[in-house]
């Protein structure tokens, strides 16, 4: 597991990479990071990065089913 700055960090570049402007589930946030070789295990995983991450304002967590997304205006 990426040490949280690092995981952020390689989160943050695929989504630029892609160009994805809009949210994303951890699930399909997870999917671009397996297409782009980055080592993440799981969906959880993600979800409490970008969770943790929120509490700074880099991210926005859209609270439905299943939870979105939103990387801030940095990307």
């Amino acid at each position: 597991m990426y040490v949280r700055g690092q995981a952020f960090d390689q989160i943050q570049a695929v989504i630029a990479e892609t160009g994805t402007n809009e949210p994303l589930t951890a699930r399909e946030i997870l999917t671009l990071l397996d297409e782009h070789g980055e080592g993440f295990e799981s969906a959880h995983e993600v979800a409490t990065v970008l969770g943790r991450q929120a509490q700074y304002g880099d991210v926005t967590v859209i609270r439905s089913s299943p939870y979105q997304y939103e990387l801030g205006e940095g990307v």
